[in-house]
């Protein structure tokens, strides 16, 4: 596939280890009215992972691997936009200094950025840790389909995920489900999603049931229908997003698993293939860093 990787600067981006963090007395109200103190955001989590399900956890907004933030805003807003996932990550300070691993997505509110390590590299590190990403990918254009937007995607992710052509000339998207518009819930109103994410409401146990939402994974594809995520996401009749669910399920009103966007189309361009194994830890084991 044509791109134009070769014009993408790549930068340097870092942040720490953010650690878990609880307010007054941790109690907050979930959308059934009970209040919970509930394990959420932040630190480095141990046993759940890529290809692990998001929903079931006794947990909210869980978020897989190594969570980090810059402690200075205008940083870390640079760290939220320009990390993409795929992106190389390494730890330049610590017991588990040099070691690498990659950007697995972005968590708006909280402005996480996530990184997956093997699990021996996260029973090395201490949660003090300075990570440096290669931020590459942001401005990514597919030269075929030029009315796909393409966003937070590391351009050699994009390549190991082999996509094809239709016959109708539309870009064909490995996912594992898709979601109607009216499922989508926190993060609406937001002006970009080249940062963060918005999350799939699971309030209805039953939609969740129907559209394969109880069976997601950290890492899955999934397709977003009839919303336009080109400048902000909003619904739009026959537009399409694509993007990566990067956190858990969530006890809160309007919340549920996190999707960072990765690609959306608003001309009827992109069409979704399911793929039971459309997850980003699968396409990562094909990449090869020989590229830089």
């Amino acid at each position: 596939m044509k791109t134009n990787r070769k014009l993408l600067p790549m930068m340097s981006v870092s942040g720490s280890v953010d650690h878990p963090g609880l307010h007054g007395d941790g109690y907050w109200v979930g959308y059934d009215g009970y209040g919970r103190i509930a394990m959420s955001v932040g630190g480095i989590v141990y046993n759940h992972a890529l290809l692990d399900p998001c929903m079931g956890i006794v947990g909210d907004h869980i978020e897989p691997g190594v969570s980090i933030k810059n402690s200075v805003d205008k940083y870390n807003c640079a760290l939220q936009c320009f990390a993409c996932i795929g992106n190389e990550a390494r730890i330049v300070s610590g017991p588990a200094a040099g070691r690498k691993g990659y950007v697995t997505g972005k968590h708006g509110g909280v402005d996480h950025v996530m990184i997956y390590f093997e699990q021996e590299v996260l029973e090395a590190m201490n949660a003090d840790e300075r990570i440096l990403i290669r931020a590459w990918g942001q401005g990514l254009k597919l030269e075929e389909h030029p009315d796909v937007l393409v966003m937070n995607m590391d351009p050699d992710l994009l390549e190991a995920m082999d996509l094809q052509h239709a016959p109708s000339g539309k870009l064909q998207v490995p996912i594992v489900t898709r979601i109607p518009a009216f499922l989508m819930g926190a993060g609406l109103g937001s002006t970009t999603t080249m940062s963060g994410d918005y999350d799939i409401m699971t309030q209805d146990h039953e939609a969740n049931r129907r559209y394969g939402i109880d069976q997601l994974r950290f890492g899955d594809l999934v397709l977003i229908e009839d919303h336009d995520n080109t400048h902000g996401p909003h619904y739009r009749e026959g537009a399409l997003s694509i993007g990566v669910i990067v956190h858990s399920d969530s006890f809160t009103s309007g919340h549920g698993p996190g999707v960072t966007v990765i690609m959306s189309a608003d001309k009827g361009t992109l069409e979704g293939v399911i793929d039971k194994d459309a997850n980003i830890a699968n396409y990562m084991k094909k990449v090869s860093r020989s590229s830089y």
